[in-house]
């Protein structure tokens, strides 16, 4: 194994990101130290239980003492008042980043705490699923997906390597862009479908005509899709909407009136348009599976974890 890229490296909340983290940390050999924290005591008893860290603590700004890497992983709601309770704490030298999917609140929040000595490298692993807490996490969770980082003017360019090697033997690949741009991405790639889900999901149980029991029972048609985004994390999803709120706002805009125009091709009976929308939408999804951030298997590849091969 390689020499550890860091003597120690803080964890502020370790839920399925940040004990994903620790687990690909062990795995790989990144650190000597690893400290853990978390202000839910049954959460920090739990992450003790799995032996995902060195050390563990109900306090941030302890847990940051000496470490060469903090990595805030909490809703992005809480970052200011993070990066005000480990400022004081934070080691000459660090580098500090995060792992929030909107990238210009965090920085209005945290940025202001941080003090000149210390590297302060926001960033966002496009990485997830729809379950959280320590459990939730798996070393595999970075392999082949992207990390962003929205690096502030004037940061150093050794310490965004560094933070990219890390990354890179997290498994992720890398790319930077400014917050701005990086928030509108996010806002059509990931927040308004999962807005859109929890909408629909919404809708379906409001519906009288409908018994909830046939939702559930006939959801392989369709609905069920919708579900696995509709389960992620309640707080992080309402701080994703009250912190990106612009970007998604002018995304939802746009969805709207595209929807109005879908609207007016199936009113009308325009079968070309309707044609046309279906056949370039599937072209999308090509695209991804060519890129390699999805499978190419019957059903999103369910029967082969549902049903597993008989040996």
């Amino acid at each position: 194994m390689s020499e550890p890229l860091f003597e120690k490296i803080a964890l502020v909340g370790i839920g399925l990101i940040g004990s994903s983290l620790a687990r690909v940390i062990g795995r790989e050999g990144l650190a000597r130290h690893v400290s853990i924290a978390t202000r839910s005591p049954e959460t920090l008893a739990r992450a003790e239980e799995l032996k995902l860290g060195d050390s563990y603590t109900a306090s941030a700004a302890e847990a940051v003492r000496d470490a060469d890497l903090v990595i805030v992983s909490v809703p992005v709601g809480s970052s200011g008042a993070v990066a005000a309770e480990i400022a004081p704490a934070l080691k000459a030298g660090a580098i500090v980043t995060d792992v929030g999917s909107t990238k210009g609140s965090v920085i209005a929040q945290m940025a202001p705490h941080m003090p000149a000595n210390v590297h302060f490298i926001p960033g966002h692993p496009l990485a997830g699923t729809e379950k959280s807490g320590p459990d939730a996490g798996f070393a595999d969770l970075f392999e082949n997906r992207w990390c962003i980082f929205t690096p502030l003017p004037g940061t150093d360019p050794q310490a965004l390597e560094k933070l990219s090697e890390f990354w890179r033997r997290c498994g992720s690949n890398i790319d930077t862009m400014d917050p701005e741009h990086h928030d509108m991405v996010l806002a059509i790639v990931s927040h308004l479908p999962h807005i859109i889900a929890y909408n629909i999901v919404g809708t379906a149980d409001d519906l009288e005509a409908v018994t909830k029991s046939e939702v559930i029972k006939y959801s392989a048609s369709g609905f069920r899709d919708f579900t696995r985004l509709a389960a992620s994390d309640p707080t992080m999803w309402r701080d994703v909407c009250l912190h990106n709120k612009d970007a998604i706002l002018e995304m939802l805009a746009r969805f709207s009136e595209d929807l109005a125009s879908l609207q007016r091709a199936i009113r009308w009976g325009d079968g070309d348009k309707l044609f046309d929308m279906f056949t370039r939408t599937r072209a999308v999804r090509r695209s991804i599976i060519d890129a390699g951030q999805e499978i190419d298997a019957p059903d999103f590849g369910r029967q082969a974890i549902e049903h597993p091969a008989k040996t």
